[in-house]
């Protein structure tokens, strides 16, 4: 049992306003593993004006001075990295192999991209001769996160964030605050100045809408649901502070007729299963040609069917391992069950936990074939290991159902390149993976439509957290 009952304030671990403890399961035994405590109102406004109080020097930083900060904690990130991911393991369920090749190194990646941007990044210019363009840093930033890919969405929030030169608030996921915590102990061991970032673990209604709707917070930084990211919306409304939210997806997956069907359709189960189906672009709707449709489903049942479903700490690579929390077993176990009742044909797996499993949220892969676009199942983001296979008769088709939803954080076309190039111009969505293809260090990466707003990664991520002046007259005698 780890206990990690203080937050890290303006520099120090301090003591909650109010003790409230709160259990953290470990979803493969659904026994408690960490114990950490709720924060409130009080602890979410010390830690904000201490974040205040910290900007007006951090804010005036040189750029060596964040440079230097950035690699202080790349390095020592580095050094804890089997840390991170044992963690990051044990308090979400991803495998232990997962979590050392992705879920660890993808916040250090983020780190890494923010010191680059120090390097590239033109904070200043000149317009028409005479007018300074200048970006500063937007001030106080709250940032909520999610437990999916926690130390990802971390280090995408607070690297650039840092690199801006603004101070901040993290309020992670109470259901996968460990790494957080272990994040705090490597931004203090760096010497990041008292202030500049605070954590405060707590859940939505005590912590995350007190610091949404906090007078002295300029920006608010929001990963998770599209519900949850709707409130902190109608917060920051209030204060017309800036909001940026990188929210869910129902990720469409067009299988051309062109495509390798073995590669391009193994490849998207595959990828659709990854962290067990828990990324908020993974591609859930398979579009298939219809003379070719049961071949693609067959192919993708195959997959489902092959892929191992181990405990985390014993898994080996490419197995997936149970879902991260109760609450989201129930809801996965609920959908797939919805799709039955409305008349999808289950492919592979189904309802309850695959052989062996008496406990842990653990969950068959599933392929549903004969699904139409109006389903539950393939309007509702499920987020599990699940995927609906979709038979279009031509192209047009394919990209209006690709299209039809409220969604567009990723999309996928498999194909002849050319083709798939064509093809991917007409997607809505704010990342289009041709061919399986994954974007590198720097690739901006948000959606369109209720996906979110704003861009994470790259010279995009870094310009969420800048503003814009014009010095008019700068270069006037």
């Amino acid at each position: 049992m780890r206990e990690k009952l203080n937050f890290y304030i303006d520099g120090k671990w301090v003591a909650p306003a109010k003790p409230r403890t709160h259990d953290v399961i470990n979803p493969a035994n659904e026994e408690p593993c960490g114990r950490i405590s709720l924060g409130s109102v009080e602890d979410v406004n010390k830690a904000v004006a201490a974040a205040k109080k910290a900007f007006a020097t951090w804010s005036q930083s040189s750029l060596d001075e964040r440079k230097a900060l950035l690699d202080k904690i790349i390095a020592i990130y580095q050094r804890r990295l089997p840390e991170m991911a044992e963690a990051i393991s044990l308090e979400m369920g991803a495998p232990l192999p997962l979590a050392q090749a992705a879920q660890a190194p993808a916040g250090l990646g983020y780190l890494i991209d923010a010191r680059k941007q120090l390097d590239d990044f033109k904070f200043e210019h000149m317009y028409n001769g005479v007018n300074r363009i200048i970006r500063e840093p937007i001030g106080v930033v709250g940032m909520i996160t999610p437990w999916n890919w926690p130390q990802n969405q971390i280090c995408a929030k607070v690297g650039p964030a840092l690199a801006a030169g603004c101070t901040m608030v993290l309020k992670p996921s109470e259901l996968a605050p460990l790494d957080a915590m272990l994040f705090a102990e490597i931004l203090e061991e760096a010497g990041v100045p008292p202030g500049v970032f605070n954590l405060v673990n707590g859940d939505g209604p005590g912590v995350g809408a007190a610091l949404s709707a906090h007078p002295d917070v300029d920006m608010m930084s929001f990963t998770g649901s599209t519900r949850a990211g709707t409130a902190v919306m109608e917060a920051c409304a209030k204060g017309i502070k800036k909001v940026a939210l990188e929210l869910g997806g129902k990720s469409p997956n067009i299988i051309l007729d062109d495509a390798d069907l073995p590669k391009a359709v193994a490849r998207g189960m595959l990828h659709m299963a990854n962290n067990t189906g828990q990324s908020c672009n993974a591609p859930s709707r398979m579009l298939a040609p219809k003379a070719k449709y049961e071949e693609v489903v067959q192919i993708a049942a195959a997959t489902a069917n092959a892929i191992k479903v181990q405990a985390p700490d014993q898994a080996e690579k490419g197995a997936i391992g149970p879902l991260a929390n109760a609450n989201q077993f129930q809801k996965v176990q609920g959908l797939i069950q919805k799709g039955i009742d409305e008349g999808a044909r289950v492919a592979a797996g189904g309802t309850g936990r695959p052989d062996g499993f008496n406990r842990g949220y653990y969950v068959r892969p599933t392929v549903f074939a004969d699904v139409n676009n109006t389903m539950t199942i393939a309007r509702e983001e499920i987020f599990g290991p699940v995927l609906c296979i979709i038979p279009y008769e031509s192209e047009e088709e394919a990209i209006a159902i690709a299209n039809d939803t409220p969604y567009g954080l990723a999309a996928y076309v498999q194909g002849e390149q050319e083709h798939a190039r064509k093809v991917s111009r007409r997607l809505r969505a704010g990342n289009v993976h041709i061919n399986g293809a994954q974007g590198g260090l720097g690739t901006p990466f948000g959606g369109y439509k209720q996906s979110g707003l704003g861009r994470e990664g790259g010279h995009f991520g870094l310009e969420e957290f800048l503003e814009v002046k014009a010095a008019i007259g700068w270069g006037e005698a």
